[in-house]
């Protein structure tokens, strides 16, 4: 360990090993919800009313290593606003992110969003350390169907408490998302993380009998698949998912979200 120490990865708090499952309506028109805009900012544009999530994930069936997403929209006249809350760890190792994110629509083809975060870690006997980081995104929607887009996280600064060494990495994405029907979705994206080499991620949802959800994905750069299924009930919708990584074994999740969108008898 202490021969490869330099060559060591840390995982990121920004990608939760089933993360792509709850953020995968991110590039559909007729798919999406309110963990849309924790992937690309521009995408809590098209929320139409207000949206609001929790998201539970046991990495690898461990308590110490649990990690929980919260998100939530509010569509205003001037723009919809969000609000996104990430916390991983256990009481002597975590990681939080505390992010308020804005976005419009700039005619009907072009969506755009940004979002400021707060991020800090806590290490036992060791201290914690914070930093201030923004990202943005853009949505283009050349098609009713076809959906593209790009987003950058922390492209500058984020260093993390006084050290000048320690700095949150930068990540680049870019993904397209095709809507086959009202009821079938897919997508892909390309992310590339400073010093980490390029993953892809692919996924699909699908939609039937009206409250039922099927959604299926993988992501290359750790040879792990994603999948799960959900049920609406009114303006409720509860998921199960897991993941599978080939090392590291099974990361169960639950998701439930809410909406208050009048819905049409």
């Amino acid at each position: 360990m202490l021969l490869f120490s330099l060559n060591a990865v840390s995982q990121s708090l920004r990608y939760t090993v089933s993360m792509p499952y709850v953020s995968l309506g991110t590039y559909s028109s007729n798919q999406k919800d309110v963990f849309a805009f924790s992937n690309n900012q521009a995408a809590l544009a098209g929320i139409e009313s207000f949206n609001a999530g929790i998201y539970g994930e046991r990495r690898f069936m461990l308590a110490e290593n649990s990690s929980y997403a919260l998100a939530a929209a509010f569509p205003t006249s001037k723009g919809n606003f969000g609000i996104q809350l990430n916390y991983a760890g256990f009481q002597d190792f975590n990681e939080s992110k505390l992010g308020v994110a804005y976005a419009r629509n700039l005619g009907k083809k072009i969506d755009v969003g940004i979002q400021f975060n707060h991020y800090g870690y806590k290490v036992a006997g060791y201290g914690n350390a914070t930093a201030i980081n923004f990202e943005a995104g853009l949505l283009m929607h050349f098609s009713d169907k076809f959906t593209g887009g790009m987003h950058v996280y922390n492209p500058v600064g984020g260093k993390l408490g006084k050290s000048e060494d320690e700095k949150l990495a930068s990540a680049y994405k870019f993904g397209l998302g095709y809507d086959a029907s009202e009821n079938f979705y897919v997508s892909a994206e390309i992310i590339k993380e400073e010093d980490r080499s390029v993953n892809v991620v692919g996924g699909l949802q699908y939609h039937f009998m009206r409250q039922f959800y099927l959604r299926a994905g993988f992501v290359s750069d750790t040879g792990s698949g994603f999948g799960g299924a959900g049920i609406a009930w009114k303006n409720i919708r509860l998921d199960l998912s897991a993941s599978y990584h080939p090392q590291l074994g099974i990361s169960p999740g639950i998701l439930l979200m809410t909406n208050f969108k009048e819905r049409r008898k």
